[in-house]
């Protein structure tokens, strides 16, 4: 029989580290820790947070750092008293070596080393159960999305129904509509909705969509695309939207039409391509080839007038807004139940850019999509 699996240690905030959040289930903004063993789980927080891990964490023992104090007692410093009480606990349960993930503070594996415990690194510890998604997982992630997808229907109607004044720059509510105000009245329907939209929105037209991630600066414009890219977070889950749509308030011209054209096939071409079996890289080569085949030309790296190919195509989603793996080059299988991304797209000064992003779930066979809005350029 193969070997049991070392000990595994997960510390750092839950607040901001995804993969020790989804074990003690409670959003704490002080330290924590949590031990699995090949029989048990163990939860180590703040005394005063012990009862609420209890009754949302599936640990089967809650302790906090002075049931682990040290013969030289525990440092004023909370991260600190966590690292050495997750050490002290290492200590009196005899574990030699513990395996670590990426996201480990080193004020832990300090204190874990200064022990004399081994440490051994663990690259998908934290990783491929997050990649594979629980089925409430998926119904968190249907959730936000379609929330996010809400949102967006609200924020593209408003542009495509915006008056416009003799410069050609857009108006709602007797102002000029600006990249700014439109991300800020996203924020406000996401906030009634108890969504935060804490990394942004992205709001942006030519010149500044040249640059695939610039989230837009100043007037929208008649005529020309805008590229809304929301992804809000769940206050109450943590889990994540992302959706993408572009918008054309009037007439778009020829080679917006043309560009729109190629973005919504390479979507249908990775989308065919999503299974399990299938790798990451083969879903990007397929939307790449779409692009390419409609004559448009790859860019990574730089920005260009015309409009060109500038990233990958998608990425896992969950507790993070990007989680492994990416749909790009080098990207390794499909696992049954991940959640992904897909969002090809092109990009120039002169013409503007285009993107349509939705969520989809790898099942056995094709994979489902968690959107539900249309892709085109016309929100009237």
């Amino acid at each position: 029989m193969p070997d049991a699996p070392s000990p595994a240690i997960f510390a750092g905030i839950p607040l901001k580290n995804p993969s020790l959040f989804r074990r003690i289930c409670v959003p704490l903004g002080d330290p924590a820790a949590w031990i699995e063993t090949t029989d048990r789980r163990v939860a180590l927080v703040r005394d005063i947070e012990m009862d609420r891990v209890r009754g949302l964490s599936n640990a089967d023992r809650v302790v906090c750092p002075m049931d682990y104090e040290p013969a030289g007692k525990l440092d004023a410093d909370r991260e600190t008293a966590t690292a050495q009480a997750v050490a002290e606990f290492c200590r009196r349960e005899n574990l030699a070596t513990v395996r670590v993930d990426r996201s480990l503070p080193f004020v832990f594996a300090w204190h874990l080393q200064q022990a004399g415990i081994e440490l051994s690194y663990d690259p998908e510890l934290g990783v491929i159960d997050r990649r594979q998604k629980s089925e409430q997982e998926i119904e968190r992630l249907a959730e936000a999305q379609s929330v996010t997808e809400s949102v967006m229907r609200y924020l593209c109607e408003t542009i495509a129904g915006c008056t416009v004044a003799a410069d050609g720059t857009l108006v709602h509510e007797g102002e000029t509509l600006t990249s700014e105000r439109a991300r800020a009245l996203a924020a406000a329907e996401f906030l009634k909705r108890d969504y935060s939209m804490s990394h942004g929105a992205i709001v942006a037209t030519a010149p500044d969509v040249a640059d695939c991630h610039h989230a837009g600066a100043g007037a929208l414009r008649t005529g020309v695309p805008v590229i809304v890219d929301l992804f809000p977070m769940n206050n109450e889950t943590r889990y994540w939207g992302d959706c993408t749509r572009t918008v054309v308030h009037g007439q778009p011209s020829e080679t917006v039409r043309k560009m729109h054209d190629a973005v919504v096939a390479a979507k249908a071409a990775a989308v065919k391509q999503l299974r399990v079996g299938q790798t990451a890289e083969s879903v990007h080569l397929a939307a790449n080839q779409a692009l390419l085949d409609a004559g448009f030309e790859l860019s990574r790296g730089t920005v260009s007038d015309q409009p060109t190919i500038q990233h990958g195509t998608g990425h896992g989603i969950g507790l993070d807004v990007h989680e492994p793996i990416l749909l790009d080059l080098g990207g390794g299988p499909v696992l049954e139940r991940e959640v992904f991304t897909i969002e090809p797209g092109l990009y120039g000064r002169r013409d503007g850019g285009v993107r349509v992003e939705d969520m989809l779930v790898v099942r056995d066979g094709d994979a489902q999509s968690l959107n539900q809005l249309h892709e085109g350029l016309d929100w009237t």
